[in-house]
């Protein structure tokens, strides 16, 4: 990553989003490649191109374990097919060993956006999005306890706690990143 006039330009990087549902991977993501001027491909939204379903009907019609053999083959597709820009993964998508595999294989750095459960849970209640596996406030809490040990694998650990605008969490990301390469 090199800063050109002012403007940070990625060189064949690859970064990869994870967090909590309601952490802000999408929005963030978005952000970020817009200041990277880089693609971005958003697994939950290419899940739905390519099986003309969302996560929530999967979930719900097929299950969760079907859904993740689903998010794992989009996965592979989408880093076989971009070398580079940034990947919003599905809240879930990093707790798959298999997934971890796969993008560390691929040269992604992965930047967790580590926000508490508290602002988490008011973005799902207030999204339309239906999240199935936070159908009540202890269920999403036990669910966020328990991915902890995985989100804490990234490479980047990113504190979203606050009301940082999408813009000034991702340019908290570039720095890291530039830090991370010194």
């Amino acid at each position: 990553m090199k800063n050109v006039n002012g403007k940070w330009k990625m060189e064949k990087a690859l970064i990869v989003i994870t967090g909590f549902m309601g952490s802000g991977k999408s929005t963030v993501a978005r952000a970020l490649a817009r200041r990277l001027d880089t693609q971005l491909v958003d697994l939950d939204r290419e899940i739905l191109k390519q099986e003309e379903r969302s996560a929530k009907q999967i979930i719900e019609e097929d299950g969760e374990p079907l859904f993740r053999e689903i998010e794992t083959r989009v996965l592979r597709d989408v880093l076989k097919n971009n070398a580079a820009g940034v990947i919003a993964l599905g809240g879930g998508a990093w707790t798959v060993p298999g997934n971890r595999v796969l993008i560390t294989s691929a040269g992604g750095t992965t930047v967790w956006l580590d926000a508490p459960f508290n602002l988490c849970w008011q973005r799902i209640i207030t999204s339309d999005d239906g999240r199935p596996l936070a159908r009540n406030e202890q269920e999403a809490l036990d669910l966020y306890t328990e991915r902890r040990a995985a989100y804490a694998s990234a490479d980047l650990h990113v504190d979203a706690t606050g009301n940082k605008t999408a813009d000034e969490m991702a340019l908290k990301i570039v720095k890291a990143l530039a830090e991370r390469e010194r």
